[in-house]
């Protein structure tokens, strides 16, 4: 018989300790440190290994299949790939089963055999969802089961080709004493349908939870084992939804998928910059357009910056799609180059239409809609800025300047202010200034 030794392992993030302790020493929750057994006698492997060597394995193209959505088949590569275990995750009401099912039910019509498995909903609750959105899956197959037996056996009688789990926090092993949800049950869950897919080339979809830090529940090891993790962004109450790669084997990373929720679930957005730029105000101060790049696309948003005086004795910096510290170094940036005084002033900065822009790209238009909000001048409408700005004041380059350029020309922008270095080559009707500093920046700007 195996002999048995007790550790406690966290909940919260898999750390393993010999003894108890309030507080997890690696991410610090109280209390979350449940005993566990864990066997010290290893096994032998009873089968004889199988070394491939590089040269002879074959370099044959992977044959993907669409799911239905351009903007997901972009996020995902090129589309699902048989073998495959992705792990989609969002915040509640954002659309992660809504768009599940839709992706299901059209890979159903179109010959794959198909598996939803839901342990949150009934399949009433499931009817009534394809009903509203008038989905036709009468062919889809449904099973309401939490226990991962129940789903291996489904699998082995129904030979499906891609398996829903919605979602995989609910599933749970009989063998482990732990709840469902738990850092051991998900991990165990995971590593057994991580062999499922591998063995059988069964494409399985996970749908996970997401923390109220933003981070997907369950061990950081689940990122880890499965092939891409994908995360639904945007605000639930507005219309647009983004889905973006934060991992994937198959394609690239930082990739950016735009829908648009409506009545008949999530659709398409074929022309997202156009869409976020059609309620733009005219001749508003503050308000700046930047051609950013998402993953290999690229697309317009507009920056709205607005200055007002603090009633508080430390001013409020208030931002929304931009990070705090990047605000805080543009504005400190544009008080020692520019001489603006910024100390008792409320700061609000808005990327429209709920997008998270993390590149610093965004530097140079946000310096500007700051400086035209403070001096309450509206820069000229039929202008795109773009580019970094250094702690000197100087305007660095960024990548791709020719694809941004392009986008503005399409949407029928007339002129760009950019890095000097970027100005080389650009579109013809496009009028580009290259600047190399933040003081000539503002002098064309304004």
């Amino acid at each position: 018989m195996a002999k048995q030794k007790t550790q406690y392992l966290c909940s919260s993030c898999g750390y393993k300790s010999p003894k108890w302790m309030g507080q997890c020493p690696t991410c610090g929750t109280w209390d979350s440190l449940d005993l566990q057994h864990a066997s010290t006698v290893t096994s032998k492997l009873d089968r004889p290994l199988s070394l491939i060597q590089y040269g002879k394995i074959s370099s044959e193209r992977v044959l993907r299949f669409n799911s239905g959505f351009g903007e997901l088949d972009r996020v995902l590569g090129g589309g699902f790939v048989p073998g495959s275990l992705l792990l989609f995750g969002g915040d509640p009401g954002i659309g992660k089963s809504t768009l599940m099912l839709q992706v299901a039910t059209y890979l159903q019509k179109n010959q794959r055999s198909v598996l939803y498995v839901s342990g949150e909903e009934s399949a009433l609750q499931i009817k009534m969802r394809g009903d509203r959105l008038n989905l036709d899956a009468a062919e889809l197959s449904l099973l309401n089961e939490t226990a991962y037996d129940a789903l291996a056996q489904a699998v082995d009688e129904g030979h499906f080709d891609v398996v829903f789990i919605d979602s995989i926090q609910t599933m749970f092993c009989s063998e482990l004493p732990s709840g469902p949800g738990s850092v051991s049950q998900v991990r165990e869950i995971t590593s057994r349908l991580l062999t499922l897919s591998k063995t059988r080339e069964i494409t399985v979809v996970l749908i996970g939870h997401i923390t109220k830090e933003g981070n997907l529940a369950g061990p950081k090891t689940l990122e880890h084992m499965v092939d891409g993790v994908f995360y639904f962004e945007g605000d639930k109450y507005h219309q647009l939804r983004l889905i973006r790669s934060q991992k994937n084997r198959f394609g690239p990373a930082q990739e950016l998928g735009i829908f648009q929720m409506e009545t008949q679930g999530l659709c398409e957005v074929p022309n997202p910059s156009k869409v976020l730029l059609d309620q733009r105000p005219e001749a508003s101060a503050g308000s700046v357009v930047v051609p950013c790049i998402e993953g290999t696309r690229p697309l317009m948003v507009e920056v709205q910056v607005l200055l007002s005086s603090s009633t508080y004795a430390s001013p409020r910096r208030v931002t929304m799609g931009v990070e705090g510290t990047r605000l805080a170094l543009i504005m400190a940036v544009l008080e020692k180059k520019a001489g603006l005084q910024l100390q008792g002033l409320d700061v609000f900065v808005n990327v429209v239409g709920g997008i998270s822009i993390q590149e610093p790209a965004i530097d140079l238009a946000v310096a500007l809609a700051v400086y035209s909000s403070f001096r309450n001048l509206a820069l000229d409408p039929q202008v795109a800025v773009f580019g970094e700005l250094g702690l000197a004041g100087e305007i660095r380059s960024v990548n791709q300047a020719e694809l941004r350029m392009k986008e503005c020309r399409n949407l029928g922008f007339d002129r760009v202010i950019c890095p000097k270095s970027n100005a080389g080559r650009f579109p013809k009707g496009l009028n580009v200034a290259g600047v190399t500093s933040l003081v000539e920046a503002l002098e064309n700007a304004l």
